[in-house]
C-alpha cells in the first residue's frame, strides 16, 4: 500500500515538473506583469492625491489674493497652478476665479488670458464652457463679436444650450442682426425649462423684438 502511495506521489510530481517546465515562465511572467501593473496604479493613484493636495492649497492662495486684491500675488499663483497643477481640477477653479478678482479690477487683459486657459485646458467640461460664456462676455464688450461667437460655436455641454443660445442672441443683437438673434432667442426659451426664471428674461428679449416664443412641434407633442 505504501509502494502504491509513493508511486501516486511521484507520477503527480513528474505530472507538475512537466506543467512547470511547459508553462512556468509564462506563469512567472504574468505574475511579474500583475505585480508591476499594481505598483504602478497605486503609485499614480498616490501621485493624483498628492497632486490634488497641492493643488487645493495653491487655490486657497489664489482665493486669500481675490480677497486682499494682490493682483501680483495672484498672476504669480496662477501661473504656478497651471505649470504645476494644469491636469487638476482645481485649475480650472482657479481659472475663473482668477478672471472674475481680474474683471472685478478692471484687468480685462488678464481676465481673457485666464478664461482663454480655462476654456482651452481645463479637465472639467462644466469650467470650459462657463469660460467660453464669460469670455464671449467680455469679446462683446470690446465688440470683438466675430471672437464672441467663435468661442460660442465651440462644443459644449448640452445642459449649457440655452445659455449659450441666449448670448449668442445677445451678440446678433448688437450686431444688428435681429432677425438672426430672434432665432436664437427663440430657441434659447424653447431649451430652459419652463420654471426657470432666466427664461422670462428670454422672452422679454423676444417680444422686445416684437415675438413671441412659440415651443416647437415636438415639444408641444412630447408635452
Amino acid at each position: 500500500m505504501a509502494n502504491h502511495l509513493d508511486l501516486e506521489e511521484q507520477e503527480q510530481l513528474d505530472q507538475l515538473k512537466h506543467f512547470w517546465n511547459a508553462w512556468g515562465n509564462t506563469i512567472s511572467s504574468v505574475a511579474l506583469a500583475v505585480a508591476v501593473a499594481l505598483a504602478g496604479w497605486n503609485g499614480y493613484q498616490f501621485w493624483q492625491g498628492r497632486q490634488a493636495g497641492q493643488a487645493a492649497a495653491l487655490l486657497d492662495t489664489i482665493d486669500a489674493a481675490t480677497v486682499t486684491q494682490d493682483s501680483a500675488r495672484l498672476e504669480q499663483a496662477f501661473s504656478d497652478m497651471r505649470s504645476k497643477f494644469a491636469g487638476t481640477t482645481q485649475a480650472g477653479l482657479a481659472g475663473l476665479a482668477v478672471a472674475k478678482a481680474a474683471s472685478a479690477a478692471g484687468n480685462a487683459a488678464l481676465a481673457k488670458a485666464a478664461l482663454t486657459w480655462v476654456a482651452d485646458n481645463a479637465r472639467d467640461d462644466g469650467h470650459q464652457a462657463l469660460a467660453r460664456l464669460r469670455l464671449s462676455a467680455l469679446l462683446m464688450e470690446e465688440k470683438a463679436y466675430d471672437e464672441a461667437l467663435k468661442q460660442l460655436s465651440s462644443p459644449m455641454a448640452p445642459e449649457y444650450t440655452a445659455l449659450v443660445a441666449d448670448r449668442k442672441g445677445d451678440v446678433l443683437l448688437q450686431q444688428g442682426k435681429t432677425q438672426e438673434a430672434a432665432e436664437e432667442y427663440a430657441r434659447a426659451w424653447s431649451a430652459f425649462q419652463d420654471a426657470a426664471e432666466y427664461r422670462r428674461l428670454v422672452e422679454i428679449k423676444l417680444n422686445a423684438l416684437g415675438q413671441q416664443p412659440k415651443m416647437p412641434a415636438t415639444a408641444e407633442v412630447a408635452k
